[in-house]
């Protein structure tokens, strides 16, 4: 299998040898990277391939089988993940606050972290209704723009534009199997989802770190307060550990937000 480049785009190697899924750039300095990761974009529906920044290091990618990504029941196992979630907050809010543990010579420097009521849904409130952008705005020019104003300082040493023979943008993590400590299977299957629902597109897995632009993000608290809270049934340490982000902070983050970041330790 060979995978179409596109001619404009610089030098670069396909990966794993034999039968790529996907193709690395060769080094290149940040701005002219995403200028061709644009120029990639824009020629994705004719080559099959999608565009997204990655670390070029890793030259056997094991794919994930997108039909244990369609095999998710995506409602039923967020679901499941809500209640043992809501188990847990019950537990917590049920015990007497504890001191947070500051070392002395600290404790005039650290704030101690907030309290968090954690989401305000006594029960399963199922999928956030979709938001769909308005006719005028295209969720690839939209990821365009939001790596444009977002992501410059991503720009490291090692980050390379990959090309991903992918049908679509939600199957990139799947395709390259990305390693990170996410659930992938469940993470694709939502990232398909938000596509849908609100215009999202994977423009960058660097690490550990997921990055998804949003053509239709919250555009009020009560519409932040349901997506924030599929954002925390996918585990993201970002949301849930480190930092402890309180639940309503972070879902205010999102309204207007138009990229989203996951990581995973």
């Amino acid at each position: 299998m060979t995978l179409s480049i596109p001619g404009d785009l610089p030098p670069g190697r396909g990966v794993p040898a034999g039968a790529p899924v996907l193709w690395y750039a060769d080094k290149m300095p940040y701005a002219p990277l995403l200028d061709a990761w644009t120029r990639a974009q824009q020629q994705q529906d004719a080559t099959g391939l999608r565009p997204v920044l990655c670390y070029a290091d890793d030259d056997h990618p094991r794919s994930l089988d997108l039909a244990e990504v369609a095999a998710v029941d995506l409602e039923a196992e967020l679901e499941q993940e809500w209640h043992e979630h809501r188990r847990r907050q019950l537990a917590r809010l049920a015990e007497p606050p504890a001191a947070p543990e500051i070392p002395e010579d600290l404790v005039d420097f650290i704030e101690p972290w907030e309290d968090d009521p954690g989401p305000p849904f006594g029960r399963w409130p199922g999928l956030a209704p979709a938001a769909l952008p308005a006719p005028c705005i295209d969720p690839d020019e939209a990821a365009r723009a939001a790596i444009f104003a977002h992501l410059t300082h991503v720009g490291e040493p090692g980050i390379s534009l990959g090309l991903v023979k992918a049908a679509r943008s939600a199957d990139i993590p799947a395709v390259i199997g990305w390693r990170a400590e996410a659930p992938l299977p469940l993470l694709c299957a939502l990232l398909r989802s938000w596509e849908d629902r609100f215009g999202a597109r994977v423009v960058a897995a660097i690490g550990s770190t997921l990055y998804v632009s949003v053509a239709s993000p919250p555009r009020d608290e009560q519409q932040a307060n349901h997506v924030a809270l599929e954002h925390l049934l996918t585990t993201a340490d970002n949301i849930v550990n480190d930092p402890p982000t309180p639940f309503p902070r972070y879902a205010a983050s999102l309204v207007g937000a138009p990229l989203w970041r996951f990581w995973w330790d």
